[in-house]
């Protein structure tokens, strides 16, 4: 009889299912009816908060995003919660100081958390080291994500040596983080098995169904031996999203690697979720075109709502006519800038670089103080050699920075506290501010003085708020 190894399953559905579709639009009472079918599942983990979800909540749902994760705790006390957590990013868009990393790590725990999946868009391990050692400090479950790529310094060999040196760092699991749907079923298997051989913590695979290939993906994955995978529902699952976990439960049963989960459970569950999906289309947030196979994201390494994004900003400036230009330019820019991964905020700074490139018919006429702040080493160490020449054309004479960059940060916390006395309630409350300012203020100012809640306004353009908060399939 042959040993079964079931494969465990983190389910995306109230995360990155409703992320990478639907503008994270989901709100906490779309996600109540189904949580204790959920928490009842058998689930090895349920990504429920991080990225996007945090702003969203306070910009556009009148949530509050530590209110939600302790909601969501209360109605699922069996099941592992899990977040995405940016490194030294936590979920804004610069560096923090350690002492703001170590406080949101202790109160997402405190909250609800249990396991965090901490990235860093560079790979570059120092700006992992904080986050890790503080989830681990108040008792949370580390796993720590290799942003997977593909580029001439992105090879196996490379993403072994970086999982050894995060399972030394202590990495309770490796997450191979495929944001992008970049990684091809018959190099899943390799790579897996590869770091199988390497290392002795679980390995998890997230990947995307943009390409159409990650139920492929998953499988030759699983045949690998990995041993927990990313999916979502039905209702929101494949194309920008995470391959169907249904799909993937009926695929393995009666295997060694069979999930034991029920799929009479599964089907009633998206049967929820599907009520939800029609309200997020009626409402204008769920495009079907986020359904559609786009293989675009393995010709040109760019991941799906990166693409959207370029194409937003061509038609701004009336240029839309330019688009293939600007694919062809990614590339160029990615190898100037020393093949970073293509991932929040990376993907947001190459691709707004290509535009500009195009747009004003000079390459690095115009430079935005992104591309001199990833130039300038203020986001980490750049995987691959940078073109010198592009450098000092963007950045002149300025020093590059060539250690940890948070360590040129003194403590944040008092001044965030300071900043915030006014209007927060709790630490919790600070660290709202200290992470979205404008927002997290006019929140809690709402939120402190309430008046009659006015519904949401639609977007005139679906796509554009998609494109702002979706984030490149990776967030």
């Amino acid at each position: 009889m042959e040993k079964k190894n079931p494969l465990r399953i983190t389910e995306t559905i109230l995360r990155d299912a409703h992320q990478s579709q639907a503008a994270t639009r989901m709100r906490i009472e779309d996600m109540l009816p189904a949580c204790e079918l959920l928490d009842n599942m058998g689930y090895w983990s349920l990504e429920c908060w991080g990225g996007a979800t945090f702003d969203v909540c306070m910009r556009f749902l009148n949530e509050d995003p530590w209110e939600r994760l302790r909601t969501l705790k209360a109605h699922m006390p069996k099941t592992k919660l899990q977040m995405l957590f940016r490194g030294q990013n936590i979920l804004g868009y610069k560096h923090y100081a350690d002492d703001v990393v170590e406080e949101f790590c202790q109160k997402s725990i405190e909250n609800g958390i249990d396991v965090v999946r901490v990235f860093d868009a560079l790979n570059d391990i120092r700006n992992l080291r904080k986050a890790v050692e503080s989830v681990k400090k108040y008792g949370g479950w580390a796993e720590v994500a290799l942003s997977y790529t593909v580029s001439p310094v992105h090879n196996d060999d490379y993403f072994v040596g970086l999982a050894k040196d995060l399972e030394k760092m202590g990495a309770d699991s490796i997450c191979i983080k495929d944001m992008a749907n970049l990684l091809l079923p018959l190099h899943a298997y390799d790579l897996v098995r590869k770091l199988k051989d390497s290392v002795s913590v679980p390995i998890h695979l997230h990947t995307h169904n943009t390409a159409g290939t990650g139920d492929m993906v998953n499988l030759m994955a699983c045949q690998a031996g990995v041993d927990i995978v990313d999916c979502a529902l039905s209702p929101l699952a494949n194309g920008t999203s995470q391959p169907a976990t249904e799909s993937l439960v009926a695929t393995l049963q009666g295997s060694d690697r069979d999930t034991g989960l029920d799929l009479a459970k599964l089907n009633e569950a998206a049967t929820h979720f599907r009520k939800v999906a029609d309200k997020l289309k009626k409402e204008g947030f769920l495009d079907p075109k986020v359904l559609q196979v786009d293989t675009k994201a393995l010709m040109y390494q760019v991941p799906g709502g990166m693409l959207s994004n370029m194409l937003g900003q061509l038609k701004q400036a009336g240029q839309e006519d330019r688009y293939y230009d600007v694919l062809a330019e990614v590339p160029r820019v990615r190898k100037d800038f020393g093949y970073p991964p293509l991932v929040t905020p990376t993907s947001q700074i190459v691709g707004t670089q290509a535009v500009m490139n195009i747009v004003a018919g000079e390459r690095y006429k115009m430079v935005p103080k992104e591309s001199k702040g990833l130039l300038r080493g203020e986001y980490g160490k750049l995987p691959g050699k940078v073109n010198e020449e592009v450098r000092r054309k963007c950045i002149g004479d300025d020093k590059v920075i060539t250690c940890r960059p948070a360590d040129l940060l003194k403590p944040e916390l008092p001044q965030y506290r300071e900043e915030s006395k006014d209007i927060a309630r709790c630490e919790e409350d600070v660290l709202s501010y200290a992470l979205f300012p404008q927002v997290a203020r006019k929140f809690m100012e709402a939120r402190n003085n309430p008046k009659p809640a006015e519904p949401e306004k639609k977007a005139a353009d679906p796509n554009a708020v998609r494109e702002l908060y979706v984030e490149d399939l990776g967030r």
